[in-house]
């Protein structure tokens, strides 16, 4: 299950199950976990731990050196989950220092061309399409869907369940289920992944009140967090209040301060 061309040390781990083509290159502090399937000219390197059945296409490159003026040589880390799929040529660079790690979980799918700078920390059931870009120390929770060409600056959280539109670029915190349009605005819920990932009604109409009362009510932001804390009572609500609350970088705002624009209708 190893082609001959390929170069791996022999202080590289690889479960019997591993599956490696033409031209990869494995360096000495990989480990792959049961049935994760290399593809030809793929480059593991760093210290680089993957967990079980990832497939990786032509020309990724997992574990380089962080671009970063910082950093000065030291063996740090990447370390991924199961079932994630890294289409051709992404690449993950490792973190910068040997106390931090570049993590990627489980069931992700980062599609051709698309980077992931150091020290990101990347959920579950991510998709990050073509030509994506995220910066060092980004933060992308779970089920978000980030699409093509789209920018992400060093620092910056991208929330559950949101969705980045084609283009979009944030240097701001994107709170959870919402849509990211342009540079650092936001045009409503993501009401279809809410629905998808079994969101009841209920829930989705207390995320839009609450959602109104923050960014569509012309008032600071800060002042209308207070108010709307009253307003939420489920997780959901509870949670979307929490990751405002936390911004230190703020929170990209409303495209429009009108009741009607944007938000899908339930």
């Amino acid at each position: 299950m190893i082609h001959p061309t390929a170069v791996i040390h022999p202080k590289a781990k690889l479960h019997p199950t591993v599956s490696v083509g033409p031209f990869a290159v494995i360096d000495e502090g990989v480990e792959l976990g049961a049935d994760c399937v290399v593809g030809p000219h793929v480059q593991i390197t760093g210290q680089t731990i993957l967990g079980a059945r990832n497939r990786i296409h032509d020309g990724v490159v997992i574990g380089d050196e962080p671009q970063d003026l910082k950093y000065k040589g030291a063996p740090t880390r990447v370390r991924i989950g199961d079932d994630n799929v890294f289409r051709e040529h992404v690449t993950i660079n490792r973190s910068t220092n040997v106390e931090g790690e570049t993590i990627i979980g489980s069931h992700n799918f980062l599609m051709a061309n698309c980077h992931v700078g150091h020290n990101c920390v990347i959920g579950d059931h991510v998709i990050i399409a073509n030509g994506a870009l995220l910066a060092g120390h980004v933060t992308v929770q779970d089920r978000a869907f980030i699409s093509g060409n789209c920018v992400v600056h060093q620092f910056t959280r991208v929330g559950a369940l949101t969705m980045m539109q084609g283009g979009a670029g944030i240097s701001k915190d994107l709170p959870p289920f919402t849509i990211a349009r342009g540079v650092n605005t936001i045009c409503g819920l993501n009401v279809v992944g809410m629905r998808r990932a079994g969101f009841n009604a209920e829930d989705r109409m207390e995320l839009k009140r609450l959602y109104h009362a923050i960014f569509r009510s012309g008032r600071n932001i800060r002042s209308a967090l207070a108010e709307a804390q009253q307003l939420a009572t489920g997780a959901a609500g509870r949670a979307f209040l929490k990751f405002i609350s936390e911004a230190k970088r703020g929170v990209c705002t409303d495209v429009s301060r009108t009741a009607s624009a944007g938000v899908e209708e339930e």
